[in-house]
């Protein structure tokens, strides 16, 4: 009988459950108690799922209270020292500091799980860090499992993938030397989970999909002979890549087995099934856990037949990687587009369609012929639909000029022509785009989006709105204002709502970070502005000041790595037509007299290939659907761009070529180490590191904005340096907001004037 297994599930639950638990919990509106009633509850509520869909080993250790990185840490005992904290005693409430911070320590770095929008939390490794097993919260998890009569598989960040996604502090030192003692914590984790009855551990390793230094792979052998004397069965985990280069190395791997990602990387299957060892199990994953598109059955088990006849009872199969990157349930999606919907599934649909290749597999195709024609019909009717392709974009597309992606002028040029009017001081300051989406805010949005407001009176409930983020933002006496974004759901969702080729789910969340979730849209056709998307609310916004007020748009990367894209079309075209409607928005802003036009792009290094020889071509594709934004645009209009949460320090030629006149980065939680790679590259326009994390409720005080901005004056050029914070404030309340601006304002000035006295 062939192994249904998962490496991980949707945490958030089908209706967001763990989000509003998080917050009520932050909020001080339900205590401790309720919230880890409330986060069981959930976690027994998918096991039984997966159980009801003929799931034989569920996860244990998938779900997290806010990140399983940061869990994994605390597993090993490996809590940054700055905290004074003891894995082995961390409350709840102490647990949530490394994540959003306290009065005395910022939070754990933030950064990319890998090249997807999943974002964890950074392990800080110093020499001298000691491991100690805790292994108490995932045998508490496991117990829970077993009461309800689940089968149960802990799922663990292996050992090396969990030191390379750390960082080193305190001085530089070679990481690796901590393996040892790591390997020795994680042998006496898995002993402990032995002694407990467990048959199988996976353990995660998707630092095998980079390419990792030499002296890493090189581990993998003695660090897994090491754990190997542990008397339970180990499932080493692939995914996000090919790891074909290394199969001799994993072939030998003294595993019990290996799980493979078939979906980004199919063609790796014909490189293992090879001389595959004897009793050794191969975890297929052929069902694609990063996008919504239906499987293909009859492909798939065209590959998984001469499979299974090879290796009978050894073949597993299971999803890419864990559905945490998936949609809950598309049964929900009751009002959605009835063409594109057969198209679709989300985790529940995609435990069913492992189910079928199971039956199909040991029950011979009979067993699944009515969702085969099912299957074969979606995938046919997909393949034809006129939905799909618009000529119009297309020749427009092959009509471009070869130097369609280029500015008239070189940035000295531009950035003095911008000056003339903008006539700016010294360290201008900004904020990134977004402030509080408030109670009001949504609750005119709902009621909007529910026919209980008239199109007439939601427009002037975000009008109100408007006028009230630019008042507060003059009274705080910031240099370029934003208008606040009221109006707007998510950035990426709302641009997709206004363009042809996308649809939108109702309630296909996915996790972000911690209770940030997000709903992408889904591409499914080729990619048209019909109307002005943001014009209208720029236009009023500037009316209200004399001051500038940026224009708001979200890149055409950004927008195509934070949506389920199309798999019928390279991404790079895909993207390109993105590029040219948000160009037609772009120009529209300016001809209106929006002369200051931020165009974010958080999502550049995202979609960076884990390869490095699939990268320069990336690389160049992602910056020209950038440029081509700013198509025909006048050298006095300054197109800002914003990133975050990414490192940049190999791929800042890449970002200088993006030719952004201005640039903002996070760089607070990492404490403007981000900033010395720009330095040390001689980063060639301004730039805008930012100076608090928006990300935690803690105010930062004068000092620190100051301290943070000096470090900054260190390696830019003071007539080049912009002031502003990490990344957007929706996500705060206006007290926080108004605070930190404040300090951050008035640090700006007391240093403008330090400058301008020093010059003078």
């Amino acid at each position: 009988m062939t192994t249904l297994h998962l490496a991980g599930f949707p945490r958030i639950g089908a209706k967001r459950e763990l989000k509003f638990l998080l917050e009520s919990y932050w909020k001080h509106d339900i205590d401790e108690t309720a919230l880890l009633q409330g986060a069981r509850e959930l976690r027994q509520r998918h096991w039984l799922l997966q159980k009801g869909a003929g799931v034989a080993l569920s996860p244990v250790g998938d779900f997290s209270l806010y990140d399983h990185v940061l869990d994994a840490q605390i597993l090993v005992g490996a809590i940054p020292s700055r905290f004074g904290f003891d894995a082995a005693t961390l409350t709840t409430a102490r647990y949530f500091e490394l994540a959003r911070g306290n009065h005395q320590q910022p939070a754990l770095e933030m950064t990319k799980w890998f090249d997807t929008n999943y974002h964890y939390l950074v392990p800080e490794w110093e020499a001298n860090t000691r491991f100690s097993p805790n292994p108490a919260p995932l045998l508490a998890q496991l117990a829970e499992a077993r009461a309800l009569g689940i089968k149960a598989k802990p799922v663990l960040v292996g050992p090396l993938t969990l030191l390379w996604l750390g960082k080193t502090k305190g001085g530089d030192f070679d990481r690796l030397s901590l393996l040892p003692a790591l390997l020795a914590c994680y042998a006496e984790l898995l002993g402990a989970l032995a002694q407990q009855g467990v048959e199988w551990v996976q353990l995660d390793e998707p630092a095998l999909a980079l390419d990792l230094p030499a002296a890493w792979l090189a581990a993998y052998a003695p660090a897994y002979e090491t754990l190997s004397g542990a008397p339970l069965k180990v499932l080493l985990s692939t995914y996000f890549g090919s790891v074909a280069e290394h199969a001799a190395l994993l072939k030998a791997l003294p595993v019990a087995g290996l799980h493979l990602d078939l979906a980004r990387a199919p063609e790796q299957l014909a490189t293992f099934a090879e001389a595959w060892p004897a009793g050794k199990i191969l975890s297929a994953g052929v069902v694609d856990g990063r996008n919504v598109w239906r499987h293909d059955l009859s492909a798939s088990l065209d590959k998984l037949e001469p499979l299974c006849a090879a290796l009978g009872d050894n073949l597993w199969l299971s999803a890419s990687c864990s559905l945490l990157h998936s949609p809950f349930d598309l049964a929900a999606e009751t009002s959605l587009d009835a063409d594109v919907r057969p198209w679709l599934a989300f985790a529940v649909q995609k435990l069913n369609e492992l189910k079928l290749l199971q039956r199909g597999l040991t029950q011979g195709r009979a067993s699944i012929a009515n969702e085969l024609v099912g299957s074969d019909f979606a995938r046919d009717q997909r393949r034809a639909s006129p939905r799909i392709h618009k000529p119009a974009v297309l020749q427009r597309l092959a009509s471009l000029p070869a130097d369609a992606d280029q500015r008239h002028s070189p940035f000295a040029e531009r950035i003095a022509a911008q000056q003339a009017w903008l006539n700016l001081p010294l360290l201008p300051t900004t904020s990134i785009g977004s402030f509080p989406q408030t109670a009001a805010i949504r609750k005119a949005r709902a009621a909007f989006k529910q026919d209980e407001l008239t199109p007439a009176a939601y427009e002037q409930a975000m009008r109100e709105e408007i006028e009230l983020a630019i008042r507060r933002q003059e009274a705080l006496d910031i240099d370029v204002l934003v208008h606040g974004e009221a109006e707007r759901n998510d950035m990426v969702e709302y641009f997709g709502e206004q363009l042809d080729g996308f649809i939108f789910t109702r309630f296909g969340w996915v996790q972000s970070y911690g209770s940030r979730c997000v709903k992408p849209p889904i591409i499914y056709g080729d990619v048209a502005r019909p109307q002005p998307m943001t014009v209208g609310w720029a236009v009023y916004a500037q009316s209200l000041t004399d001051r500038p007020v940026k224009g708001m748009l979200t890149g055409p990367v950004t927008i195509l790595q934070w949506s389920f894209v199309r798999d019928d079309l390279p991404r790079r075209e895909v993207c390109r037509q993105i590029a040219l409607a948000l160009n037609e928005e772009v120009l529209d802003l300016e001809n209106a007299g929006i002369r200051v036009i931020q165009i974010d792009e958080p999502a550049i290094r995202e979609g960076l290939p884990l390869k490095t020889s699939q990268q320069a071509d990336y690389l160049a594709w992602a910056g020209e659907a950038f440029r081509l934004t700013s198509w025909k645009v006048d050298d006095a209009t300054q197109i800002h761009t914003h990133m975050c949460y990414s490192e940049f320090g190999d791929i800042l030629p890449q970002i200088a070529a993006l030719d952004a006149d201005v640039i903002t980065i996070e760089t607070s939680r990492s404490d403007m180490e981000l900033l010395r790679d720009f330095g040390r590259f001689s980063y060639p326009n301004d730039i805008g590191p930012g100076v608090y994390d928006i990300h935690s409720p803690r105010i930062p005080s004068e000092a620190e904005i100051s301290r943070l901005l000096e470090k900054a004056l260190e390696v830019i050029p003071a007539r080049r340096l912009w002031v502003n914070p990490d990344c957007g404030l929706k996500t705060r309340q206006w007290p926080e907001v108004e605070a930190a601006l404040t300090a951050m304002v008035s640090v700006a000035k007391k240093l403008r004037t330090q400058l301008e006295s020093a010059v003078s």
